[in-house]
């Protein structure tokens, strides 16, 4: 018996430490979900757009959409998640013309038709490039342009507000930091250690000068309300925060009134727009 008991215990280890080994090592398929397959353009919901072809600064092709708007009362460059590409953000894009904004979709390397591969820093830089062509192609201000992370795109966005001067930042269903995440996901083993990536939205937060949105489900059984919570006390002033109902992909869609509500109240009463 005791020798029983030994060998499940010692194939117990050897699993433990098979899975963390592979939480270490194919990491990246846990944080980074790309397609590479369009679905659909904005012409097919009948919006116009304009192709955008993007050079990050290591010299990486991206694509993306600009999807202008006449008497625009600002625009949004939007940072999407970690899966899927812009193909599947054509709600989005209505969204934001139905508000009054106009918008960029830009794809991360290897996502879509961008080249390359994702990587925290990678992802850093494409957020920079999309920055620098509303700025410098389609000459806009910076005031005139908010910044929109979702889920994965809330610390890529945070990190380009932090370092440029947007009229605003809005995240939506973001997570503190990827080790936090990890813990709540994975709490059997010592996430600190075999976390190769950080993504640090909390840290990053507390340097952005710009007004700040807050948007967060208490459905979201993924990344948990708390995220949101802690993520709006670390903001500076001036910052509004919108509870919404529904899970971390479909909020936007089950609880788009109070979304857009939000959204509406924030660009009128906060920005002036």
């Amino acid at each position: 018996m005791g020798r029983i008991v030994l060998g499940i215990a010692v194939l117990a280890v050897v699993g433990y430490v098979l899975a963390a080994a592979y939480l270490y090592f194919f990491q990246e398929q846990f944080v980074y979900r790309p397609s590479t397959r369009i679905e659909a353009t904005p012409a097919s919901v009948g919006m116009y757009y304009e192709e955008v072809a993007l050079v990050a600064s290591d010299g990486v092709r991206l694509t993306g959409w600009y999807l202008p708007l006449a008497d625009a009362r600002g625009t949004v460059l939007f940072c999407h998640g970690n899966a899927g590409n812009i193909s599947h953000l054509l709600a989005v894009a209505k969204d934001a013309h139905r508000l009054g904004l106009g918008i960029l979709l830009f794809d991360y390397r290897g996502y879509g038709q961008s080249e390359g591969t994702p990587s925290e820093e990678g992802t850093h830089r494409d957020a920079e490039a999309a920055w620098n062509y509303l700025v410098q192609e389609a000459g806009l201000a910076p005031d005139q342009i908010a910044i929109i992370g979702r889920s994965l795109g809330g610390p890529i966005a945070t990190r380009l507000a932090r370092d440029k001067a947007p009229a605003a930042l809005f995240l939506e269903e973001t997570f503190t930091s990827i080790p936090e995440l990890g813990r709540e996901l994975y709490p059997i083993f010592p996430v600190d250690l075999l976390a190769r990536y950080q993504y640090p939205t909390l840290e990053y937060l507390k340097q952005v000068q710009c007004p700040v949105l807050i948007s967060h489900s208490r459905g979201d059984m993924f990344i948990v309300f708390e995220h949101g919570q802690r993520l709006y006390e670390a903001a500076n002033q001036p910052k509004a925060f919108t509870e919404l109902r529904g899970g971390h992909s479909s909020a936007f869609s089950e609880d788009a009134a109070t979304y857009e509500a939000g959204v509406e109240a924030f660009l009128t009463e906060v920005l002036g727009w």
